[in-house]
């Protein structure tokens, strides 16, 4: 089963009593996206119970169910990233089967699955009005002081996407009061942007800060020209229930975004390398 429709995937969320999320943006319906949650998998323990991490401890078994169950709703599996908190693109299409060391992907093809994998890195999905490309990025605060939003954009206009059209969404990332980073962090957004100061609160301990990972997206997104920024808000930290923490527990499961174009109903998927 997959949906033919953003409108249609959240039916199937919902009929599977699922509470991963579908963005409330204002993407044209062929747009479809879903970030997963810890629920609705079989694995144990820290893994529980979603995680589709590519690494770690989880046994194999129930990281083939989870993986299953996920494909489920796209059209295809999707296409891993050798994710590396960097700021490569890979542009996506039918051929594509390694897996791209990269922390965005980019397609215009439909039926194509973009996806990231994050445990407190932010998921960040983008498309135009049109719907003539869709791209997804890994953005940690590494991944955002490289510059792998601005990539993305840059990818999509590549791809025929309108710069002057586009929309983003913030998917489930650490939250502003649980993000405490060191004075390299504050360096790597300040130094280059002054402004970007705002979005820093001075820690209890010498060195260190709170940072608003989703007002630094915000902030860059902006820079680039786009106005319509949807999502944000959660918390992968404290919201222990519901996300995967890499900061809360090492030993950590991920969670998946991904973003299509969904095919015409009645079009055949594809088979490509799982995540």
């Amino acid at each position: 089963m997959s949906a033919t429709d953003a409108a249609a995937l959240a039916a199937e969320l919902r009929e599977a009593h699922l509470d991963w999320i579908v963005p409330d943006w204002p993407a044209p319906p062929k747009v479809c996206a879903v970030a997963t949650t810890r629920t609705g998998g079989v694995s144990r323990g820290a893994y529980s119970t979603m995680n589709l991490a590519r690494g770690g401890r989880d046994d194999p078994a129930a990281l083939a169910e989870n993986r299953r169950r996920l494909e489920r709703f796209l059209p295809a599996p999707p296409v891993p990233l050798a994710q590396v908190h960097g700021a490569a693109v890979a542009i996506l299409d039918r051929a594509t089967t390694a897996s791209p060391t990269a922390d965005a992907a980019v397609t215009r093809e439909r039926g194509v699955v973009c996806a990231v994998l994050t445990a407190d890195c932010m998921p960040v999905v983008i498309t135009d009005r049109g719907g003539t490309a869709v791209g997804i990025a890994h953005a940690g605060w590494r991944g955002l002081a490289a510059g792998v939003l601005e990539a993305t954009i840059d990818a999509l206009a590549r791809l025929g996407a309108d710069r002057s059209d586009l929309l983003a969404w913030l998917g489930p990332a650490i939250g502003p009061a649980a993000f405490e980073v060191g004075t390299d962090v504050h360096v790597a957004f300040c130094d280059e942007d002054p402004g970007a100061a705002a979005f820093f609160v001075a820690g209890r301990r010498p060195g260190k800060w709170y940072a608003d990972l989703y007002a630094l997206a915000r902030r860059r997104l902006a820079g680039t020209g786009i106005a319509s920024i949807h999502g944000g808000g959660e918390c992968t930290y404290t919201d222990i229930d519901r996300f995967f923490s890499y900061r809360r527990e090492r030993d950590s499961g991920r969670m998946a975004t991904a973003v299509w174009l969904a095919e015409p109903e009645g079009a055949g998927s594809r088979t490509h390398t799982s995540v």
